[in-house]
């Protein structure tokens, strides 16, 4: 029986996006308070009475469907220019329909990833005068979150379970994503146009279950995996090169993309940002071909998106005492050859051996960085210095790097500031002799590339820079270019640097 009109708008206010009738639904991430994304077709979809005309109206438009044998439909609306005035959608399916109100038109990202992802705005609050005082000036009408939390599904789902849109206030906020956050406050500010952010983050999950099950292609790891994440085979997984541990059905590959992801694909978004690594390379876990499983991350979401050059921008791990994470860090860096990615460093910003850090504010101002250069075209760097090549000369090795911009400096990272320290010293720097062994050396920056010699050592074959889990807070590592971002670690020659599971052992 369909509900009262008047009982619908009463309900309506405190719980958003309740429908006239319960016989047309718009799949539940059209909600109340979501933003479109601008200057793109915007699909929108959901169920109604098989063989019935769907209408959808909306900021001028009006598209016919029809539901089709099963009751699904999906129309597209043209694309649309920003708008910060919130505004009707309608569906309507004969005398049935649905209403959702206040939905804005701009800028979305959808976000991923596991609990530095997740960590809230309330924990960068509660650790940080920055975070508190950003907390508290959080009133951003044109700033909109949405939260997935659906459970993990051995099959993909057609539709969320439910959720809500969430407008930016300072109460509202304590509960976002903090990278989510700053990046979206980043964009908003610049660009003066509404942004979202839907985030499907889960804490302490590993990389697999975010991937498309047919996405696992094209790499014995990534094949491997999905044949055993089939028959549910945990404890080869754990064993195997690339190998992570299965503490659930949630952590078995394609599982949170499942309920997660697929339900919300294809929604139109702009980009994707992530920030995860920790459970692929903990203890026991094998962080090798991690950049194999990045490019099945990517590649699988632009999939299902439909959307080839999907912009998609990411956080290389910080500190970490754990041995794997740097190896973690490198194949990150090494997933940059997938076309239109960035990475953004921040191995410079802490160093309590926490693995939960709470200066998100500059992981989300450098990732936004990525967007606003190659997305929105804005002139700003986006990008500290990225190894290219060594030449290595007898006593001493010439590095070069793309990215330097204005140039290269010592610098000292501060919450949302980094300071260049004039008569600094580099620290971070070290050198192969020919047995393989590694030597402390001496760095120094000439023009726009790093001279590096060491005494122990007068045939160099190869270099390395940050290439441990963490520096020492007394020798932090401290390459930047002018614009005030890091060095990523590297290593010239990885074949010095060889993979040993016996330094990160399999305990459970």
């Amino acid at each position: 029986m369909r509900k009262p009109f008047i009982a619908f708008v009463t309900v309506a206010i405190f719980l958003c996006a309740e429908y006239v009738s319960a016989a047309i639904h718009p799949v539940k991430i059209f909600s109340d308070h979501m933003v479109l994304q601008r200057e793109i077709p915007v699909p929108i979809w959901g169920k109604g009475d098989v063989g019935k005309v769907v209408t959808v109206q909306f900021a001028g438009q009006s598209v016919k469907t029809m539901a089709d044998p099963t009751g699904h439909w999906k129309v597209w609306l043209k694309p649309m220019k920003a708008n910060s005035t919130g505004r009707e959608l309608k569906i309507s399916s004969g005398e049935d329909t649905a209403l959702i109100r206040d939905v804005l038109v701009g800028e979305v990202w959808f976000s991923g990833g596991q609990s530095n992802m997740g960590y809230t705005v309330r924990g960068m609050a509660r650790r940080l005068p920055e975070g508190k005082a950003l907390a508290d000036a959080a009133d951003f009408n044109g700033i909109r979150y949405r939260k997935v939390n659906e459970k993990n599904s051995p099959t993909p789902q057609a539709d969320l379970t439910g959720g809500n849109w969430l407008v930016c206030t300072p109460k509202t906020v304590l509960g976002i994503s903090g990278v989510g956050f700053v990046y979206a406050r980043r964009l908003h500010l610049e660009l003066k146009v509404p942004v979202g952010i839907i985030d499907c983050s889960w804490g302490g999950t590993p990389i697999e279950p975010y991937i498309p099950a047919e996405a696992f292609t094209g790499h014995p790891t990534l094949e491997r995996l999905v044949a055993l994440a089939k028959v549910g085979d945990v404890e080869a997984i754990k064993k195997m090169r690339g190998g992570t541990f299965v503490r659930s059905p949630a952590w078995l590959a394609g599982a949170i993309y499942n309920g997660r992801i697929a339900p919300v694909a294809p929604y139109a978004i702009r980009g994707a940002i992530w920030y995860q690594a920790e459970s692929n390379c903990g203890t026991g876990e094998d962080p090798r071909d991690y950049a194999h499983k990045m490019r099945a991350l990517i590649n699988g979401w632009r999939s299902v998106w439909n959307r080839p050059d999907l912009p998609f921008y990411y956080v290389q791990l910080p500190q970490w005492r754990s041995y794997a994470w740097t190896y973690a860090r490198e194949e990150q860096r090494r997933a940059m050859n997938v076309k239109n990615t960035g990475m953004a460093v921040t191995v410079d910003l802490d160093f309590h051996n926490d693995i939960h850090p709470p200066n998100k504010i500059d992981v989300g101002e450098r990732l936004a960085r990525w967007p606003l250069a190659k997305v929105y075209s804005r002139k700003i760097h986006f990008s500290g210095p990225l190894y290219r090549t060594v030449t290595i000369k007898p006593g001493a090795i010439h590095v070069a790097f793309d990215y330097v911009n204005e140039g290269l400096m010592i610098g000292i990272a501060g919450v949302g500031k980094v300071t260049e320290l004039k008569d600094g010293t580099l620290n971070g720097f070290e050198v192969a002799d020919k047995a393989g062994a590694w030597h402390a050396a001496k760095a120094v920056i000439q023009g726009k590339g790093v001279v590096v010699r060491s005494d122990a050592v007068k045939e160099p074959v190869a270099l390395r820079y940050a290439c441990h889990p963490q520096a020492t807070k007394d020798r932090p590592w401290n390459l930047y270019n002018k614009a005030g971002l890091p060095a990523s670690p590297f290593c010239s020659d990885w074949s010095k640097m060889p993979y040993d599971q016996a330094r990160n052992p399999i305990s459970r």
